[in-house]
C-alpha cells in the first residue's frame, strides 16, 4: 500500500514538473520570439541579394523593367540604414537616422524614397523632425520633398512638388516658383555627394539646390582622417558643405561631415557649429548597407 502511495505522489509530482518547464518553456518562447525575428532579419539584410532573385523582380515587377543598367550601381541600396545618437555639445539628447526606404513612383517615374528623422531634445524642448525625399533613380533629381519640423513651440509642415522637366516647383497650395535644372533638395544631396569623386584640397561647386537661392552650394574636400564613434572605427573623408541658405549648413555657420573612405560612402560624423551651440551626429549602428 505504501509503495502504491508513493508511486502516485512521484507520478503527481512529475505531472507537475514537466507541466511547469512546459509553461516556462512556452512564456520563453514567446517572449524571444520578436527579438529572434529582428536577429533572423538582421542576419538576412547581411546577405547579398542573389542574382537570381534580381532576374525574378525585373520580370515581375514593372518598373524595375524600365531602370537602366548603372540604376542600382550607386553607393546605397533599398534597406539601407544608418542610425546616430545625437549630441548638443557633450549632451546626448536623442537619435537619429537615414533610411533608403524603397524605389517607388512619383508621377510614374521610378525614384528612390528615402527618410531621415531625428529624435530627442531636452526637458522643455524637444524635437521631432522628418524630412523624406523622392529623386529619380538616374538623375537624382528631386521630383517631391516633405518637411515635419516639430521643435519646442515651433511647428512646420511643407510639402514640395518638383518639376525638373518644366524647370517648376511648387510648396503647399502657393503658386509655382522656377527651380533650377538639376533640382536636389537637402535630403537627396547627402546621397547625391556619396556618388560623387572627392579630392582632398578640392572644392566642388553645384547650382543643383532647388531652390534657386540657396546656390552656389559648395563642398569643400578638407581632409582624410580615421576616427572612432559608438558604431566602430572608420577611414573617412572629411567635407565642409555650404548652402547660401539658413541652417545647419548655412555660410555663416561651419558643418563638416565625415563620410567613409571606401565605396559605400556612408556618413558616420557630422559636427554643425550654430549660434547657440554644436548639434553632433555620430553612427551608432547600420543595417542593409552595400
Amino acid at each position: 500500500m505504501l509503495q502504491w502511495v508513493r508511486s502516485v505522489i512521484y507520478t503527481v509530482l512529475l505531472f507537475l514538473g514537466t507541466g511547469v518547464f512546459g509553461v516556462i518553456v512556452l512564456v520563453s518562447a514567446l517572449l524571444l520570439q520578436p527579438w529572434w525575428r529582428r536577429l533572423r532579419r538582421a542576419r538576412l539584410r547581411q546577405r547579398p541579394f542573389p542574382a537570381e532573385w534580381r532576374r525574378i523582380l525585373r520580370q515581375r515587377v514593372p518598373y524595375l523593367q524600365r531602370l537602366p543598367a548603372d540604376a542600382l550601381s550607386v553607393p546605397f541600396k533599398v534597406g539601407e540604414r544608418l542610425d546616430y545618437e545625437v549630441r548638443f555639445g557633450s549632451l546626448k539628447v536623442g537619435s537619429g537616422s537615414m533610411e533608403v526606404r524603397d524605389i517607388t513612383e512619383v508621377r510614374g517615374r521610378p525614384v528612390w524614397h528615402t527618410v531621415f528623422k531625428i529624435n530627442g531634445g531636452i526637458p522643455l524642448y524637444r524635437v521631432n523632425d522628418l524630412y523624406e525625399s523622392w529623386f529619380d533613380v538616374t538623375t537624382l533629381n528631386s521630383l517631391r520633398y516633405h518637411q515635419d519640423v516639430d521643435e519646442g513651440s515651433y511647428e512646420r509642415t511643407r510639402r514640395y512638388e518638383i518639376f525638373p522637366e518644366r524647370g517648376m516647383f511648387k510648396e503647399n497650395d502657393r503658386p509655382e516658383e522656377p527651380t533650377v535644372a538639376n533640382p536636389l533638395d537637402d535630403g537627396s544631396f547627402l546621397y547625391f555627394v556619396r556618388t560623387v569623386p572627392l579630392e582632398v584640397g578640392k572644392t566642388y561647386e553645384y547650382a543643383r539646390y532647388f531652390k534657386a537661392a540657396g546656390n552656389p552650394v559648395r563642398i569643400r574636400v578638407v581632409r582624410r582622417e580615421t576616427i572612432t564613434v559608438p558604431g566602430g572605427t572608420f577611414k573617412t573623408v572629411v567635407l565642409q558643405p555650404t548652402f547660401q541658405t539658413k541652417g545647419i549648413f548655412s555660410k555663416n555657420g561651419k558643418a563638416e561631415v565625415w563620410i567613409t573612405d571606401d565605396d559605400r560612402r556612408m556618413m558616420v560624423q557630422m559636427k554643425s557649429k550654430l549660434s547657440f551651440g554644436s548639434l553632433n551626429l555620430y553612427l551608432r549602428g547600420s543595417s542593409g548597407t552595400k
